[in-house]
């Protein structure tokens, strides 16, 4: 552990302490489950089986990062890199995410309102939205339940800095352009994909397939008027929605902008072994052109045999003497046929027109996916950016393993009364030692211990420096669990009568707002 820097310093990952957080006790698998139970024995195993990317490797990128990101609270992504550089340079970009209002607001919640936040502060587009179909087809709510929940997250959303004037708040059921992109998202989806996705089968109700449909609407509503890199804060159980949506972005675009070699598609393994054969022929022979029988001997007797080789090799052979030329392709995907004959007549300088694609030798990749999204929104399509998304670790519950909103002890809710907070700290798991003594002797498990990640995730707010130095503290015997704890459950009493005093300012707020909750008169009068 080196010295403690400054908040807004840039420090190595390996530099602030990091808490695994969440991990159920004894949890040996991992399962991600937007309805369910989701356990991550290992968050590693969700780059390997799921293909999420590590936060660490954008992180140098993001300007001013938030806390949670430096601390690692913040752990993966998918193409986030797009609305970091859009934030280093000033592009539009926009942030959404949402809740499902089946209970109360609690800290947990808080991690997802605090990333909208920040985005909304660095200059993005910012929605918040209540999942009020979702909650009454998949957890059978009634729509006055969903109702009081709505109000009680709406008032921590705003009490917690997000600027309603320059954001917008919805509901699902009461969005009427939602609506109609979920209905057209539908016609790019089938019940055999949710299966593969969410576990489906025959006894899962249609309004709760329709209300993935209307999430996956959620997710590019951001770009329904204008196509710009979009950033989905979750917890990565709601991976398989993001991963949907992205693929119904690219499915709803009009082109597929990718690199091609000759006239054939290949898949992009082959794609790889095709630009070697292409690269090694170049570079030992002045001849021209390059044929693609040529590079399908290079592959033959360059390489192990494997099906990926022996697929190229047969796609090349199979085109003799074609020559071998690096181009870009825009293929046909869902364009009118007016579209496409305008993007015939868009492309400039050398180009082939097939069927069902067209190949440029002058236009480079970037190039090519701006000017397939210019003419797409010429002609009535979306243009939509594949979706970015950000991952939080789960926060471990105070009683140890989960934390759940079905179990009162393992979380603080936002609208706990802060005496309640306070003895709810108190009475939590530690990762301390058996004996005061060998507490000294050896220090205290700090990544294991939900009373350090309430300080990581919330206590220590923006102040690494306070964050480091409990860790510190706690892992060299110096700081005892009776101290840290009571020094814990003081922050959170503060904290939450410092929430609740904004809560009852956010009122008048939420009241101005143009919101139907759906709240009948005498309960809105109570309120």
């Amino acid at each position: 552990m080196t010295d403690p820097q400054p908040a807004d310093d840039r420090r190595a990952p390996d530099q602030l302490p990091r808490t695994d957080g969440g991990t159920a006790t004894g949890a040996d698998e991992t399962t991600l489950d937007p309805w369910g139970s989701s356990t991550v024995a290992d968050y590693r195993k969700l780059f390997e089986e799921f293909g999420i990317e590590e936060f660490d490797d954008v992180l140098p990128d993001v300007p001013s990062p938030h806390y949670l990101m430096r601390r690692g609270v913040i752990f993966g992504h998918r193409g986030y890199d797009r609305v970091a550089r859009a934030m280093a340079n000033d592009d539009e970009f926009a942030v959404l995410s949402g809740w499902m209002p089946t209970g109360d607001p609690h800290i947990g919640h808080k991690l997802v309102i605090d990333e909208i936040v920040w985005h909304q502060q660095q200059g993005g587009d910012a929605y918040a939205l209540i999942a009020d179909m979702e909650a009454h087809s998949a957890r059978g709510l009634s729509w006055d339940e969903i109702a009081r929940h709505s109000r009680e997250y709406l008032l921590s959303l705003i009490a917690l800095g997000f600027d309603p004037e320059e954001g917008e708040i919805y509901r699902q059921s009461d969005n009427r352009p939602l609506q109609d992109l979920a209905f057209e998202l539908g016609a790019h989806v089938n019940f055999s994909e949710m299966q593969a996705l969410y576990g489906f089968d025959g006894e899962t109700n249609v309004s709760h397939m329709q209300s993935v449909v209307t999430q996956m609407a959620d997710i590019l509503y951001p770009q329904i008027d204008e196509p710009k890199p979009t950033v989905i804060p979750v917890g990565p159980d709601q991976d398989p929605h993001v991963r949907l949506s992205r693929d119904l972005a690219a499915s709803m675009r009009y082109f597929k902008v990718s690199e091609a070699y000759a006239s054939f598609e290949t898949d992009s393994e082959e794609r790889v072994l095709i630009g070697e054969a292409y690269d090694a022929l170049s570079e030992s022979t002045d001849e021209e052109p390059i044929r693609c029988v040529e590079a399908a001997d290079w592959l033959a007797d360059s390489g192990d045999a494997g099906s990926t080789r022996a697929g190229a090799i047969e796609k090349l052979r199979a085109a003799g003497k074609e020559p071998l030329r690096p181009r870009t392709r825009f293929l046909d995907r869902t364009a009118t046929d007016e579209a496409f004959e305008a993007l015939i007549e868009a492309v400039e300088g050398e180009k082939r027109v097939y069927e069902g694609h067209i190949d440029s030798f002058e236009l480079s990749r970037e190039d090519a996916e701006s000017l397939a999204r210019e003419v797409e929104l010429d002609h009535g399509g979306y243009g939509f950016v594949a979706p970015s998304s950000i991952y939080h670790r789960f926060m471990t519950g105070l009683t140890g393993g989960k934390m759940s909103s079905s179990v009162p002890a393992s979380h603080i809710s936002l609208l706990d009364d802060p005496e309640d907070g306070y003895e709810k700290v108190k009475s939590a798991t530690t990762g301390g030692r058996e004996t005061a003594e060998k507490q000294r002797e050896l220090g205290g498990r700090a990544d294991e211990c939900p009373v350090y990640e309430l300080y990581n995730y919330l206590l220590a707010a923006d102040d690494d420096e306070f964050a480091i130095r409990v860790y510190e503290e706690c892992t060299n015997g110096e700081r005892l669990c009776g101290g840290c704890k009571e020094q814990a459950a003081e922050l959170m009493r503060e904290f939450l009568e410092d929430h609740q005093e904004k809560r009852e300012e956010a009122k008048e707020v939420l009241d101005g707002l143009d919101i139907d909750l759906g709240l009948g008169a005498e309960t809105e009068a109570a309120n």
